[in-house]
Parts: C-alpha cells; sequence; structure tokens
C-alpha cells in the first residue's frame, strides 16, 4: 500500500494501508502518542475498487486480514470512518484470545461498568460522557474479556459520536480531540472523539468487572433487574466471537452473569442516565 499507519489500541496491533494519504493523516493527529506494534496482529487495507477510482469520484474498499466481500464502499470523504470500520472489523473477526462483547466499559477504583444493548441505546455516549467525568474510559466497541482471568482488558479506540450526540462535546473538549465532521454516512453525521489521555496512558491496565447495564434512551426513568438466563442469551447475542470460542466463551460468559450484577435502564436524556449510573455503582459495586 502506499501509505501505511500502525497503532496499538488496548492489546492488539493495528497496520492500516491505503491508497489515500488523508484518511492516515487524520487517523495519526487523534492516535497520536498511542504505540506502535512491532508485529501487528490484524492488517486492515483501503482501497479503491477501480485504479482510476484512487482519483475519479475517489471510492474506499474496507480489506485487510478479514473483510465482507459484499460491503459497498465509502466515498473518500468518509475515508477515516472506513479505517475505524475495518479495525473493528478485524477485531470482530479475528480476535480469539478475548471474549468480545459489543459493549462500552469506564472504569473506577480498579472496578468496571459495562454498558450493551442494541444500535442506538446510547452506551457510547454514555461512555464518552462518563470519561469526561471521573471515570476511566476503556472504550466504546468492544469489551474484552480475558477467559482465564475474568478481568476486562481495555480497547480505547477513537470514540464514534454520532448525530445529536456530537453537540453534547462541541465546547466541552479540547478542539484537538475531535476529529472532522462527517456527514451523510450510513450511520449519519459522524465525529470522532479522541479518548482522555489518562485512558491512553493506563489502556494495558485491566479491570475486573463489577456491573452490567442494558441501557435504553428515549424512554421514561426505570431501572429492572433482569434474570440470569436473559442476561446470558443477550449476552451471547452481542458477542461476535462466542460461538467461535466454544466452551472458553461458555465457561467465560457464564462466569460473567453469575458473578457480576446487572440491570436494564430506561431514561430521556443522558444527564439522568449519568445519575442513574452513579446511583446504581454506589448500591450495587461496592
Amino acid at each position: 500500500m502506499r501509505h501505511e499507519l500502525r497503532v496499538t489500541v488496548g492489546p492488539a496491533g493495528f497496520r492500516i494501508g491505503s491508497d489515500w494519504r488523508q484518511p492516515l493523516d487524520r487517523l495519526a493527529a487523534l492516535y497520536r502518542g498511542y504505540p506502535a506494534p512491532d508485529i501487528p496482529d490484524f492488517t486492515v487495507r483501503l482501497f479503491a475498487p477501480r485504479p482510476w477510482r484512487r482519483f475519479l469520484r475517489p471510492s474506499v474498499m474496507i480489506g485487510g486480514d478479514y473483510m465482507l466481500p459484499d460491503a459497498a464502499p465509502l466515498s473518500l470523504a468518509h475515508g477515516m470512518l472506513a479505517a475505524e470500520m475495518g479495525m473493528n472489523l478485524q477485531m470482530a473477526l479475528g480476535q480469539r484470545r478475548y471474549l468480545l462483547l459489543h459493549a462500552s466499559a469506564v472504569e473506577r477504583d480498579g472496578r468496571a461498568l459495562l454498558m450493551t444493548g442494541e444500535s442506538g441505546a446510547g452506551k457510547s455516549t454514555l461512555s464518552a460522557l462518563l470519561g469526561e467525568r471521573g471515570w476511566r474510559f476503556m472504550g466504546d466497541e468492544f469489551a474484552l474479556i480475558d477467559p482465564e482471568t475474568g478481568l476486562l482488558h481495555a480497547f480505547p479506540r477513537l470514540v464514534s459520536l454520532k448525530n445529536e450526540a456530537i453537540g453534547l462535546f462541541d465546547g466541552d473538549v479540547d478542539a484537538n480531540r475531535l476529529g472532522p465532521l462527517m456527514r451523510d454516512t450510513p450511520k449519519g453525521d459522524i465525529r470522532h472523539l479522541r479518548p482522555p489521555e489518562a485512558a491512553i496512558a493506563r489502556m494495558a491496565e485491566p479491570a475486573k468487572p463489577a456491573l452490567l447495564l442494558f441501557p435504553r434512551f428515549g424512554h421514561a426513568p426505570d431501572v429492572r433487574e433482569i434474570g440470569e438466563a436473559e442476561v446470558f442469551v443477550r449476552l451471547t447475542q452481542a458477542s461476535t466471537n462466542y460461538v467461535a470460542l466454544g466452551e472458553t466463551g461458555f465457561d467465560a460468559l457464564s462466569a460473567l452473569v453469575r458473578t457480576v450484577p446487572t440491570r436494564a435502564v430506561d431514561y430521556p436524556d443522558t444527564e439522568s442516565a449519568i445519575a442513574s449510573v452513579e446511583r446504581l455503582w454506589a448500591e450495587l459495586a461496592a
């Protein structure tokens, strides 16, 4: 590939190659200070589907060690998003060391709060806001559970702020931590946020899962208990590699469900969600 960027996020190292310099320059600005792997675990490729598409209406395909052959290309204006999607794809399809949960996570005093749910539930926004309010941000895309120890390992990639969530951070964080605003992507408007420096400096530190929440945005405030059987099923649906890990994945997920208190949380706005999180943390994670 003509251009290359190497970056380590948590326990995973990436080599990102591109036919264009622009997406990697934008990534490098936000991933500044992250270590570079000597031997990457995964390779991501951003390439033109046809040679002329490098110049004429540039079109970006996502490839690498793992790829989706029927995936549609993105415009070069969304090339940074394509790189992030490629990194997530390699983890989702290729990671076998950890049990992966599609979840966000933050840490306080060595204990971790996990949040998972359907797209649009607000878990990324909540974890990013908590990361600005005294919690250590551990990730908004994947929670990495070590099957041997049960500890959660951080994956503090850039936070993908979407649509209305973008405005929650404008003016409240250093502008150098925000990437370009990308409009009309397949997921709406997106702007990437660099995690706080403490999250990057401490990304090699694992934490013990202490509370699991299923947040749901746009509903009247409510907190509900969930039975272990339902929690287990929901988490199998939230994992990208549970089946591939076989018995190891079953044992790891079973231990998580048995030992970590869980609640479903409905909320109408972010401030009420944060208040609910703090109250439940004080009640259940002690």
